[in-house]
C-alpha cells in the first residue's frame, strides 16, 4: 500500500514539474528560428506605397474599433492564428516591444477566422496587452490577401503601407521597422 501512495505522489510530482515548465516557457521570450522577410514585390495583397483599406472589427474584449482610429500613429497590422508555431514564437517578442514602444506606434494583432473565446485564452496564456482583433468571418484577412501567416503589414502614421513581412518578426526587427 506504501509503494502504491509513493507512486501517486511521484506521479503528481512530475505532473506538477511538467505543468510550471510550460507555463515557463510561454512566458519566457523565444528564438523565432528564421525571421520574416520583407517582402518588396509581392504581387499578392496590398502593396507598398498604397493605402491599407479601412475595416472595422472587434476585440476580444468586445469594443468595436477602425484602423482609420489610429491614423497618426505607425501600426503593425498583424494577421495570425492561435494554431501557428511561428504566430506563437512571435508573440513573446511583439508583446516585448508593445510594452516599451514609442507612443506614436501601435500593434494591432487580427486573429483569423478563430472563436472570441480560443483567441482570448490564447492572449491571456501570452499576457498580451496590445489589441487583438477578430476577424471571424476572414473578411479581412481576405481582402488584404494574407496566405501566410504571420503576415505583417507596417503601416505609417496616414494608413500607407511603408512594409510588409512575411513570416515571424523580433522585437530587433520591429524597432528597426518603425525607423
Amino acid at each position: 500500500m506504501r509503494k502504491k501512495w509513493l507512486g501517486i505522489a511521484l506521479l503528481i510530482l512530475l505532473i506538477g514539474l511538467a505543468g510550471f515548465q510550460l507555463y515557463e516557457d510561454r512566458k519566457d521570450v523565444t528564438d523565432i528560428g528564421e525571421k520574416g522577410m520583407a517582402v518588396t514585390n509581392d504581387k499578392n495583397g496590398i502593396a507598398i506605397g498604397e493605402k491599407a483599406p479601412d475595416f472595422h472589427l472587434e476585440t476580444i474584449d468586445g469594443k468595436k474599433v477602425k484602423l482609420s482610429d489610429y491614423k497618426g500613429k505607425k501600426v503593425f497590422l498583424n494577421f495570425w492564428a492561435t494554431w501557428c508555431p511561428p504566430c506563437k514564437d512571435e508573440m513573446p517578442h511583439m508583446q516585448a516591444f508593445y510594452e516599451e514602444k514609442p507612443d506614436n506606434v501601435e500593434i494591432l494583432a487580427v486573429n483569423i477566422e478563430e472563436s472570441s473565446s480560443k483567441a482570448r485564452e490564447f492572449a491571456h496564456q501570452y499576457d498580451i496587452t496590445f489589441p487583438v482583433l477578430l476577424d471571424e468571418s476572414g473578411a479581412v484577412t481576405e481582402e488584404y490577401d494574407v496566405y501566410t501567416i504571420p503576415t505583417t503589414y507596417v503601416l505609417d502614421e496616414e494608413g500607407t503601407v511603408s512594409q510588409k513581412i512575411v513570416g515571424p518578426m523580433d522585437e530587433p526587427m520591429m524597432k528597426e521597422l518603425i525607423r
